[in-house]
């Protein structure tokens, strides 16, 4: 496992430098990073601080945070097919954020998109925790989590159908296909208490996922209290998937591809998968914004849609090589 983290590690630092370094114009990396380091607030130095910097720390915390979420949804309901959104948390957010700028908060306020999507991310969470139980099996849990996702899809929908302003119905629809573009240091250090927060919970979750392993009932003979055990994995999970929406927009894939990838090199071991899918999902969102900087710079393609077009091939794959392998 040493083996595995330190590669982990070593292949994110790469795209880290890489995005930093990396763009349309012809800039080389020494240079790039000399400005960035021991600039003299010259044009460089300011892009190298004020946008490329803010734009890689969030790639990596965006895509540490799905990919922790994800394997760590995985793991608890013992379901491969299960992501980050299925508890309805980025729905939520994503209807916050369409709020705020239908109604003018976003441009009225410089943090009035990202407060309105935590904010919705907040209410999503309260309501599937309420319509679970607490006593409530993991099936009640997906079935509260996908009504909520279903009315907040519903919700979004009837406000891009009701907008009067093409302009804002536009930006909705951009904002939602997800992306780094334009983010600054204030976003980061949005993010990055909840994300802080969420990281530390879900951290904690290892043990009691190797337990459910056996099932539920050896779980609890285990000692493991399974009450517990969701709720830290819920408000986890909203903590980082709310703030990562608040940002970024929704980006879909990353926390349902990566885990799959990773599983057969940690032994299916829901522990190691925790710690594994942090790391390769920075990988992952770092390189696809690199892809989105580099691929027609000038037409703004945006993350959301290159992890779609990358992740659902990948994830068609090892559907049909685990079919083959069941066979």
């Amino acid at each position: 496992m040493a083996r595995l983290a330190i590669g982990l590690t070593a292949v994110t630092v790469v795209f880290f430098v890489a995005a930093l370094t990396l763009g349309p114009a012809p800039i080389g990396p020494v240079e790039s990073l000399h400005a960035l380091i021991a600039g003299d607030e010259g044009p460089l130095t300011l892009v190298m601080r004020e946008i490329r910097l803010p734009r890689a720390t969030l790639a990596v915390m965006v895509g540490a945070s799905l990919g922790l979420a994800g394997a760590a949804m995985q793991g608890y309901l013992r379901n491969p097919l299960a992501e980050p959104g299925l508890i309805g948390v980025s729905g939520s957010a994503a209807l916050g954020a369409v709020i705020a700028i239908q109604t003018g908060l976003a441009t009225s306020m410089a943090l009035g998109l990202p407060a309105m999507a935590l904010i919705g991310a907040l209410v999503g969470v309260t309501l599937v925790m309420a319509l679970a139980g607490p006593r409530g099996s993991s099936l009640t849990l997906i079935l509260a989590g996908i009504a909520i996702s279903a009315l907040a899809a519903a919700l979004t929908s009837l406000v891009l159908n009701l907008s009067p302003n093409p302009f804002a119905a536009n930006e909705i629809v951009f904002w939602m296909m997800g992306s780094l573009a334009d983010r600054s240091m204030t976003h980061v250090w949005i993010a990055l208490p909840f994300m802080g927060v969420g990281w530390a919970m879900l951290a904690t979750l290892g043990r009691g996922l190797d337990a459910l392993t056996l099932g539920e009932d050896a779980a609890g003979a285990m000692g493991i209290s399974l009450k517990r055990l969701r709720l830290t994995l819920v408000l986890g999970t909203a903590s980082v998937v709310g703030a990562a929406t608040a940002v970024a927009g929704a980006i879909g894939f990353v926390g349902l591809v990566v885990p799959h990838i990773l599983r057969p090199l940690v032994g299916a071991q829901p522990s190691r998968l925790l710690w594994a899918s942090a790391i390769c999902g920075a990988t992952m969102v770092l390189a696809a914004d690199i892809a989105v900087r580099l691929i027609l710079p000038e037409r703004d393609l945006k993350l959301g849609v290159v992890t779609a077009i990358v992740g659902a091939p990948l994830f068609l794959h090892l559907i049909y090589k685990t079919r083959r392998q069941l066979a």
